[in-house]
């Protein structure tokens, strides 16, 4: 995985106190008990540490971590942004 994984990583355990060892490339929101509010909230500390625009839609709670770095990454490095859904 890219530098952006760890990113995620870190704000999930941080910010929302997931525990490190449930942070796996195939969670997902809903894995991670993550509420709407919460993907939400998500949403808008990944475009403060990414820089790239994120709504929850985009989050939507069946998107995998693997998925949403390979967004993040696309998106990071201009190209077009890959599906998130898994």
């Amino acid at each position: 995985m890219s530098t952006i994984h760890p990113r995620i990583t870190d704000v999930l355990s941080r910010t929302f106190k997931v525990p490190v060892a449930e942070i796996l490339p195939e969670s997902t929101m809903d894995s991670l008990d993550m509420d709407s509010l919460a993907v939400a909230e998500f949403a808008v500390v990944l475009r403060e540490t990414t820089g790239v625009e994120l709504d929850s839609a985009t989050l939507h709670r069946q998107t995998t971590l693997a998925g949403l770095t390979e967004y993040l990454h696309a998106s990071a490095d201009g190209g077009a942004p890959v599906s998130t859904a898994r």
